[in-house]
């Protein structure tokens, strides 16, 4: 038996900092590479202000008492007001800052909806990702297949989900052009896999765990291991399953162990964009995030309402569990944001009947009122449909001393908006306190030509032992690696 979710929702506290947000871009005065014009030139000072003000989370040490502004669905717009400005590839540039802000998102249907999925080209000979000053990006590696979630093993490999041919790629060294130095296969025959994790947490595992779309399967392993050394066990085959999208269901499962190891969550995608999930078969525990043992026991459902928590990870500075969503499609270029956040045992995030915060979805009018005040509004705010996959906290060594302990989360890319958008890394700064105020930056973009044609779509991110940033792309069918060298 399970108990109706609804029920263990508890009321929690809002961030100020997400009820504050304003879209404001502030953007790098340096133009864009590729001769993109620099959007930052629009914000007005008053936007700059809004933007400086931000506080941080409810998380974070308590800002001067205040009351705290009321949420409503499509606030009215005031003399004060910065007008609502959206960000999209023409303005998405290493090193642009964005910061959304709730109260001001566009009522729903405020532009039409429109299907404008990516058709991938080969990689132009000129096109390349482009990182902030004094980061270099090389080809580490290329000819893959569909190469979407990456994990780095204690011993420093490389691996790789490669979801459509079902398998497990191990990348392993750096040559002097950057290059892996060794390609193996782990293991095939798994069901269109993405979260990988090695358990125990720490310098020594004993076995690797898969996320297949359907169950999680862990194979024994060791330090140093290039194909799998057992058979498969299944942990749990109780995990909801998917298709291929578009009709299909999200079929992405990540995984992941505090630091503990006492606990693993697994993230299940909603079947449908935005279908009612009360006495729908379809939507059982789905559009949550799932807690059970480390051997696939005693499931419940961690947090709910969360439409595709995509990536799951745990901060190292707090212990706190964040995930990266995917929101809802089909209200207008501009809605629903994509978001980052940390997740609170038990906490409502809105889908279906709300989202960020109290607002209503027009297609669940009137239901569930019980609920409004109980959804929790994000720490980040991204662009709306930026399809934020992957995400992975910074604990190397190479990057300037300001991204220690930062976000970096992979931008699959638009395809409900008519200016595309995504197609890119970002950085959500934290701080060093573990804590987001809000703002989020480009930190790998130029996956898209300047006409508007997509060559690249970032999926996975890690952190290689050295202290480079893994990027993996299904576009071009490659792994990218982002090291700093000051230049």
């Amino acid at each position: 038996m399970t108990t109706d979710r609804r029920s263990a929702a508890r009321t929690t506290t809002t961030s100020l900092a997400a009820l504050g947000l304003c879209l404001a871009p502030l953007l790098d005065p340096a133009p864009a590479a590729g001769g993109q014009p620099d959007a930052g030139a629009s914000m007005s000072a008053a936007a700059a202000a809004t933007a400086g003000a931000a506080t941080s989370g409810s998380h974070a040490p308590a800002p001067p008492p205040r009351t705290p502004p009321m949420l409503t669905p499509t606030p009215a717009p005031t003399a004060a007001r910065t007008p609502f400005v959206p960000s999209d590839f023409r303005n998405e540039h290493a090193g642009a800052t964005h910061l959304f802000r709730a109260a001001d998102l566009p009522p729903p249907h405020a532009t039409p909806s429109v299907d404008n999925g990516a058709k991938v080209i080969d990689r132009p000979a000129s096109a390349w990702p482009q990182g902030p000053h004094g980061f270099k990006v090389e080809l580490y590696a290329d000819k893959l297949d569909n190469p979407r979630y990456l994990r780095t093993a204690p011993n420093g490999d490389i691996f790789v989900a490669e979801s459509k041919p079902g398998q497990l790629r191990v990348l392993r060294g750096v040559g002097p052009d950057g290059r892996a130095q060794q390609v193996a296969v782990f293991v095939r025959d798994l069901k269109q896999p993405f979260g990988i994790a090695f358990y125990p947490p720490g310098p020594d595992p004993q076995w690797i765990y898969v996320g297949n779309t359907d169950s999680v399967w862990r194979f024994p392993y060791r330090n140093g291991d290039l194909a799998a050394r057992g058979p498969h066990v299944v942990v749990n085959d109780q995990i909801p399953g998917g298709g291929r999208l578009r009709g299909g269901g999200h079929w992405t499962r990540d995984l992941a162990f505090p630091a503990d190891g006492k606990k693993m969550f697994v993230s299940v995608g909603s079947h449908s964009n935005n279908d009612d999930t009360d006495d729908n078969p379809a939507e059982f525990h789905r559009a949550d995030i799932l807690e059970m043992n480390p051997d696939g026991t005693g499931m419940r459902v961690y947090a709910w309402g969360i439409r595709n928590p995509v990536g799951i990870a745990f901060c190292p500075r707090t212990g706190e569990l964040w995930t990266s969503v995917n929101e809802r499609d089909r209200l207008g270029d501009d809605l629903v944001p994509d978001y980052i956040t940390h997740v609170r045992d038990g906490g409502f995030y809105g889908w279906p009947w709300y989202y960020i915060g109290g607002n209503i979805d027009p297609r669940h009018a009137g239901k569930h009122p019980e609920l409004r005040d109980k959804v929790t509004v994000p720490d980040v705010l991204l662009q709306s449909h930026h399809a934020s996959l992957e995400l992975t906290f910074y604990d190397g060594k190479q990057f300037p001393a300001e991204y220690a302990g930062d976000i970096f989360a992979a931008q699959h890319g638009s395809w409900n908006r008519a200016p595309r958008t995504g197609y890119s890394v970002a950085r959500v700064p934290l701080h060093q306190s573990g804590h987001a105020t809000g703002e989020y930056q480009d930190f790998l973009t130029g996956f898209i030509t300047a006409d508007g044609q997509v060559w690249g779509r970032p999926v996975g991110v890690a952190v290689a032992r050295d202290g480079a940033l893994m990027v993996s792309d299904d576009g071009s069918n490659s792994v990218w690696r982002v090291s700093y060298t000051g230049k």
